[in-house]
């Protein structure tokens, strides 16, 4: 009987120490989800473009608007045309963004939160507006 309660407490102790090791290794929890809006015609867009406008005169934004609040942000914004609306907004740490408009009477707005997330866009032509939506852990 000593000899079973010997065996049993050995295993016991091997497994326990096996799950610490386990439990010890670093896990990879790192990752990130985007959500990007585009109209799918000339009224959503149109609908979706003043919805931006709006946004952008209760937050006191400009044509081209960057505002970032954590540590290791990248972004960037280049307009080519007249009336366009770009925004980016970066709230965490190691985001990257650019956004491109080549073209007139273009909305588009950049929302990053987390961390660790990168959102490249480019509009060509008139009267296009989206959004992009991007969370990364």
């Amino acid at each position: 009987m000593t000899r079973n309660v010997l065996k049993t407490l050995t295993v016991t102790l091997l497994a326990g120490s096996l799950g610490l090791v386990a439990l010890s290794a670093p896990a990879f929890a790192g990752g990130r989800i985007s959500i990007n809006l585009a109209p799918g015609n000339v009224e959503d867009a149109d609908l979706f473009s003043t919805g931006l406008r709006v946004y952008s005169l209760y937050r006191g934004l400009k044509d081209a608007d960057i505002r970032q609040l954590g540590r290791g942000n990248a972004a960037g914004i280049a307009q080519a045309g007249r009336s366009n609306l770009g925004f980016i907004r970066q709230r965490g740490n190691g985001h990257s963004a650019t956004l491109r408009q080549n073209g007139n009477n273009n909305a588009y707005g950049i929302f990053e939160y987390g961390r660790n997330t990168e959102t490249d866009v480019v509009q060509d032509g008139d009267n296009g507006s989206g959004a992009t939506f991007s969370y990364g852990w």
